[in-house]
């Protein structure tokens, strides 16, 4: 599910240029019996399937390093923010692993699992999605990932605040026209304007940010 994107854009660069490397790893080849079995009914009946714990906990023996962490993505994980893609950006090495389906039998996270995320209170269909937005979020905050660095400080939620509204050319379309400020020159004057434009939209938008 993730392999194109990871080959793409700015985290295919980020692996092309040795910045970072990402694996993707099938459950199924922890699986020793006959038809590759990874999950089972779940105990005390319902709906759904369970992943077993045996593949996971031997995926885990095998891909751990000894500075790892193994994230689970699940839904009532703490909610992914920017202050935690910082934090995840700063370790060696990460697992990630996706549930399905029901989720993943509770011994994996009681003994192995480090961290567990949610990206929203939503329900995919597994969490492979999740993974991928979290690395996406994390690797632009490694230096050298993103070609202008000041991307980052201009960001959404840098600071707490909400980006700052962009234009670009013409700057006059339709006879919508772009804010005087922005073609002025004087530098200061923007970087005034832009920073009352963040604590507008954050005000309006985001108030719980602030």
């Amino acid at each position: 599910m993730v392999e194109g994107f990871f080959s793409e854009s700015i985290i295919g660069r980020a692996q092309k240029n040795g910045i970072a490397t990402i694996n993707v790893h099938n459950l199924r080849d922890w699986s020793f019996d006959k038809h590759k079995v990874v999950d089972d009914r779940p105990f005390g009946g319902g709906a759904g399937m369970v992943l077993k714990p045996e593949p996971i906990f031997l995926a885990w023996n095998q891909l751990k390093k000894k500075s790892s962490q193994l994230i689970y993505l699940c839904p009532d994980g703490e909610t992914l923010t920017s202050n935690i893609s910082k934090k995840l950006a700063q370790e060696s090495h990460l697992v990630f692993l996706s549930g399905h389906y029901e989720g993943i039998d509770e011994r994996v996270r009681q003994e192995i699992v480090t961290r567990e995320i949610s990206i929203g209170d939503y329900v995919l269909t597994n969490g492979t999605l999740a993974a991928a937005v979290v690395i996406d979020s994390l690797l632009r905050q490694i230096k050298g990932v993103l070609g202008d660095e000041k991307c980052l400080t201009q960001d959404s939620f840098a600071d707490n605040l909400l980006s700052f509204p962009q234009y670009t050319r013409p700057s006059n379309y339709d006879g919508l026209e772009v804010p005087s400020v922005l073609l002025s020159g004087n530098h200061g004057d923007i970087k005034e304007w832009r920073k009352k434009q963040q604590f507008l939209r954050t005000k309006l938008r985001r108030p719980d940010l602030h």
